[in-house]
Order: structure tokens, then C-alpha cells, then sequence
């Protein structure tokens, strides 16, 4: 078994997951219509709530990154850190 710290790297990589899909399906004209579509953008709306507006910049490409990419890049970074101070030491 590898761990609580596996575990966690690999929830903050779904979560990533999701959002990196939807910047995908975003930026691609996804038919908003789709049920998946609309699953992933809801998904995508929960987790990134805190960060959407966080910055204002023009265009949508890079507003659609920012809002959705930063959240993403959080989960990861901060779940490492989780995961690092969870592991097991090996002494």
C-alpha cells in the first residue's frame, strides 16, 4: 500500500483533471448544450469559485486560463505539500 500521501497527490490530480478539461472544452467551443459539457463546467464552477474574477485581464483565452488554471496549479501544489508532510519518514 502506498499511502495517505498518494491518496492525496491523486485527488488534487483529478481535481486538477477536471479543470484542465474544461479550460479544454472551453476553448474549443464546446457545445455549452452537452450534458458531459455541462457536467464538466459545473464542476469546473465548484472548484475554481474562489479564483474566477481574481484577475481581469482582456481576452477570454487568457482570462479562461487564469480563472480556471490557477486553481488547478493550487490543488497540485498545495496537495504536494500536504502529501510531503503525510508521508512516512523513512529514517
Amino acid at each position: 500500500m502506498r499511502g495517505i500521501d498518494s491518496v492525496i497527490r491523486t485527488v488534487a490530480n483529478v481535481l486538477a483533471g477536471i479543470l484542465v478539461v474544461w479550460i479544454a472544452l472551453d476553448l474549443l467551443d464546446a457545445n455549452q448544450g452537452n450534458t458531459v459539457v455541462g457536467w464538466f463546467h459545473s464542476a469546473a464552477d465548484w472548484l475554481a469559485a474562489w479564483s474566477i474574477g481574481l484577475f481581469d485581464v482582456s481576452g477570454h483565452t487568457l482570462q479562461v486560463l487564469l480563472d480556471y488554471g490557477v486553481p488547478a496549479v493550487v490543488y497540485v501544489v498545495i496537495a504536494g505539500l500536504i502529501a510531503r508532510a503525510a508521508s512516512p519518514r523513512v529514517r
